[in-house]
């Protein structure tokens, strides 16, 4: 029987390398997304061509909305039959110093960054019972900077979420996490913007998709390994020399 994912934010960027990657692999994918329903539809079209024997389905849910988010395992279970593994990948990303946060941006990181992953590692280990949750952060997570001070919070917050559900669900769910660093640039920049970040970095060049595929196999192979934050950052969480 064919392992399925269930991956959020799954028809645009990282979410989609992350989709397509593992359709390669034959795995089953649940694509989700909230607003994308074009983009979805489309990448659920070219898998289905593509591998024809795997399944993939979509799944709309506003992750700001507590009643989508948890009926969202339910019913991938209802039309797979099961789940093995989930990965939250989908974020809201929003600059601002803690001192000009506004209530509405913080609620908003909070709730779709590190509300929504909650729920659903809960539903996961009440549903699934079994299998592997994937928590995406950010290398920011080991700096105090505080210019994305609410997205920044959220995600050491997952982080946090990461270690205590690794404890509590092992055996059965092992729980790790990813930390991307300069991988691709906002839908508004080119390469460019990415070189220029990437100087101040020990690699000092961006890492590109590729990072972040082979930590994901990283943690698929190694079924000891949970409650574990693989850096996909070039070197970033390290500070400057």
């Amino acid at each position: 029987m064919k392992k399925t994912a269930l991956i959020t934010g799954a028809s645009k960027r990282v979410g989609r390398a992350l989709t397509n990657y593992l359709a390669l692999k034959g795995w089953n994918i649940a694509i989700h997304y909230n607003s994308s329903a074009k983009e979805a539809d489309q990448l659920k079209d070219e898998l289905s061509k593509k591998f024809a024997q795997c399944k993939f389905a979509t799944f709309q849910a506003n992750l700001m909305k507590e009643k989508e988010v948890q009926r969202l395992i339910p019913e991938v279970i209802k039309e797979f039959q099961s789940l093995d593994l989930l990965i939250n990948n989908a974020s809201v990303f929003a600059p601002s110093y803690l001192k000009d946060t506004a209530l509405e941006l913080i609620q908003k990181q909070m709730t779709v960054n590190f509300q929504a992953p909650f729920l659903l590692s809960r539903d996961f280990a009440n549903y699934a019972k079994q299998g592997l949750i994937i928590n995406f952060v950010d290398t920011r997570i080991t700096t105090n900077k505080s210019n994305f001070a609410a997205y920044s919070i959220s995600k050491k917050a997952l982080w946090e979420l990461t270690k205590m559900s690794a404890l509590e669900l092992a055996p059965k769910i092992r729980v790790n996490a990813i930390a991307p660093g300069v991988t691709l640039p906002p839908e508004d920049q080119d390469e460019d913007y990415l070189w220029e970040l990437a100087k101040e970095i020990p690699m000092q060049k961006p890492g590109g998709l590729e990072p972040i595929i082979r930590s994901l196999d990283f943690i698929l192979e190694n079924n000891h390994l949970t409650g574990q934050l693989l850096f996909g950052d070039g070197g970033e969480n390290l500070g400057k020399n």
